[in-house]
């Protein structure tokens, strides 16, 4: 069994996550059917995977563009130096920023938002470009999204090794 400090995950947890990527409302019991061991193992294994950071929550999969924000963009910051975590605060409180990366590069953070239409990304953009300690930013608009966020690959690559 791999240690509780970190590192990697084993064949075991592979296929858990992957059932519960598939099918997060799952019950342990289930879960425990389906892979052929023991519930107790099934708890302990998610219990693992929750204390090393690993698995963090069951929020359902949800279509933004069904919600009326059929418009993603990422715009790159550039800010001033040393003020990253008060940037990245002010940002968390303008709602359609769904997510923001430190970078290296050319920019400083990496931000993703979504819209409803052009006029609205034009009045989000203006409150990011109006965040202090924002110096410049470049946005551009997603067409499309032919590799949208996953961890599968990664998953059955551990199920095989």
């Amino acid at each position: 069994m791999p240690n509780d400090q970190g590192g990697e995950v084993d064949a075991l947890d592979a296929r858990l996550l992957l059932l519960l990527t598939d099918e997060p409302r799952l019950g342990v019991l289930e879960c425990s059917r389906r892979l052929g061991v023991a519930r107790g193992t099934v708890q302990a294994r998610m219990d693992r995977l929750e204390r090393r950071g690993v698995l963090r929550g069951f929020p359902p999969a949800l279509d933004l563009a069904a919600m009326g924000f059929g418009l993603t963009a990422f715009a790159v910051l550039e800010i001033a130096q040393g003020r990253r975590g008060e940037v990245a605060e002010r940002l968390r409180a303008i709602d359609e920023v769904c997510e923001v990366h430190a970078t290296t590069g050319q920019g400083d953070l990496l931000v993703r938002m979504v819209a409803r239409d052009n006029d609205d990304l034009q009045r989000v953009i203006d409150r990011v470009v109006n965040v202090e300690w924002v110096s410049r930013t470049s946005t551009s608009i997603a067409l499309s999204t032919p590799v949208p966020p996953r961890v599968r690959p990664l998953l059955e690559r551990a199920v095989r090794t």
